[in-house]
């Protein structure tokens, strides 16, 4: 399998993510089981039951992050290049059918926040942009037809 490309910046806030789990989050759940199994009869303890369902959630996260983190290849921001769309560009696109012209970031699905112009590159935009040139153009397949964007500026 290919590993999956992910930005420094990206791998650092996983990392970080990851440490407070098992640091901090870890240390919570146990005192909140020794607590619930402290109350008695564990066949009929609601939040001796609700504790373990949490404290397995939590280990799933820590094994999600963790096996992202194993299986990723990290992407030096510096070596983001400005003359074609790539992980980590910050693209600056015209939207044909809308007329609008948007400033996009390319980034990892783990990375990918609409709101703050941050797309994934699995994305039907990201994955139309990728490896194109400024001036270039690319269709995608939208629910409400088809889309046309042409890329007008790449940067870091």
């Amino acid at each position: 399998m290919a590993k999956k490309q992910i930005s420094k910046s990206g791998a650092a806030k996983l990392q970080e993510e990851l440490d407070f789990l098992v640091t901090v989050r870890r240390a919570e759940m146990a005192q909140k089981l020794k607590e619930a199994r402290a109350q008695g009869d564990l066949s009929e303890n609601a939040e001796y039951d609700e504790a373990k369902n949490e404290q397995a959630i939590l280990e799933a996260q820590i094994m999600e992050i963790q096996y992202t983190l194993d299986n990723s290849e990290i992407v030096d921001d510096d070596s983001i290049s400005v003359d074609e769309v790539g992980l980590g560009s910050t693209i600056k696109l015209k939207n044909f059918r809308s007329g609008k012209i948007e400033t996009l970031q390319i980034v990892s699905s783990n990375e990918a926040n609409f709101s703050e112009g941050k797309i994934s590159d699995e994305s039907p935009i990201g994955k139309g942009a990728l490896k194109k040139k400024i001036g270039d153009t690319f269709i995608i397949e939208a629910p409400i037809g088809e889309l046309k964007f042409e890329i007008l500026e790449i940067s870091k």
